[in-house]
């Protein structure tokens, strides 16, 4: 059966004016914040021989009923547990995306029997999750093949390797946060672009990769940073040219090069350089519908990126039960508006330190002073969740060993 939002969705796109009405409808769903979520990645390899290459249809069977389409298209695709889903990514990456949860507390719990789960049913096929941001072992393969990654990678690799990279070896970790009231909204997206290159440094895991030591924080950030400017780069600027989040996000989307269009076939490749404004204005055969303009956001990575909610896509994969930190972190700073304007006050100085929080992490000094003022901003924030006193201590803990480790290694 036909429904209204598909028929709206098939809606033919011929003037800018409406696909700007369009974006600003569904970015940004406004309104007190409620829900947190977070998306979970990791690489994967065999327990014995982590180096060993691993291939769909090992996963699949590892998977079994939880498998996703994209392994088993007949498949029941059943949710873990406590409703998390599984995906795949190219290079083989698995993902637990978690249902909305009205608390901290209660998404911790449930995505912590949810990664168990996971991690039991890799366990009965021989694997492991992997530990840091970018595969250690092997070098960039694909796993997964589908008409958007083939054409995702003929686009990247128009620029040179660090698409496929990208693509085929990176983990991230993404914590999702209501967007706010409206006139919390732009505090709210300040705040959390200028705390990005502080987080990223305070929970970079992603120096070795393919065998060897990168010399760098982040090898994955690295290796989006090297991806096309026009969707990877923050929407967001310190400068204050970019305040309104609308707008911003609106020019930013309208401007992105189109990365592939979905069609009948295999081949969803489209000529460089078409924008979606230039699509929306005749440059390809057929005109865009609300469907593709959707479909087009999806292929946009900016560090921070509306979805209607604000998803926070800057940190790295985290060590098996670490991911509580960057989580539990995020979701207490910004539950409280006094919160989120001190959040961005500390993270000021270091609001463009996006390179250097790449390459050299905590042992750029400005960075490592506003990660920890950060974490005095954080831990008094988490008492006030619903978490178990046990598990901010846990929390704090991690905190304060990658902050003294930093210390350490600093000359």
């Amino acid at each position: 059966m036909t429904t209204t939002g598909d028929l709206q969705q098939r809606v033919v796109l011929t003037d800018l004016a409406a696909a700007e009405a369009h974006l600003n409808r569904i970015c940004f769903k406004t309104g007190p914040p409620r829900l947190l979520g977070t998306e979970l990645e990791w690489t994967v390899h065999d327990a014995v021989q982590p180096d060993r290459p691993i291939d769909r249809r090992r996963l699949r069977a590892a998977l079994g009923a939880h498998a996703p389409p994209t392994l088993a298209p007949d498949g029941p695709h059943r949710p873990l547990s406590r409703a998390g889903t599984v995906t795949v990514e190219p290079g083989g990456q698995l993902e637990i995306s978690s249902a909305p949860h009205p608390s901290l507390g209660a998404l911790i719990e449930a995505t912590t029997a949810d990664v168990a789960q996971l991690t039991e049913l890799l366990a009965g096929s021989g694997l492991t999750l992997g530990d840091s941001g970018i595969d250690p072992y092997r070098p960039p393969r694909p796993v997964l093949e589908t008409p958007r990654y083939r054409a995702m990678r003929r686009s990247f690799d128009r620029d040179g390797p660090a698409g496929r990279t990208m693509m085929h070896s990176t983990a991230g970790l993404q914590v999702c946060l209501d967007a706010g009231e409206p006139g919390h909204l732009p505090a709210r997206w300040a705040a959390l672009h200028c705390l990005g290159p502080v987080l990223l440094a305070l929970f970079a895991t992603a120096s070795r990769h393919a065998g060897r030591d990168t010399g760098l924080a982040s090898a994955r950030m690295a290796a989006w940073q090297r991806i096309d400017p026009a969707r990877t780069r923050p929407v967001w600027r310190a400068d204050g040219a970019d305040a309104d989040p609308v707008a911003a996000w609106t020019g930013y989307a309208l401007a992105a090069p189109l990365l592939c269009v979905r069609r009948s076939g295999a081949d969803w490749t489209v000529p460089p350089g078409v924008t979606l404004a230039d699509w929306i204005g005749g440059a390809l055969p057929r005109p865009p519908t609300l469907r593709d303009l959707d479909y087009h956001l999806s292929t946009l990575f900016p560090p921070v990126r509306p979805r209607g909610y604000l998803e926070v896509r800057y940190l790295d994969a985290q060590p098996p039960g670490e991911w509580i930190a960057p989580v539990g972190m995020l979701a207490a700073l910004f539950a409280d508006a006094r919160t989120v304007d001190a959040v961005r006050a500390a993270c000021a100085p270091a609001a463009d330190r996006w390179a250097e929080a790449t390459s050299r992490g905590l042992a750029d000094a400005t960075l490592a002073r506003a990660a920890r003022a950060v974490h005095d901003l954080a831990m008094p924030a988490l008492a006030g969740t619903d978490l178990p006193p046990a598990v901010g201590e846990q929390i704090d803990r991690i905190v304060r060993r990658r902050l003294a480790a930093a210390e350490r290694s600093t000359p």
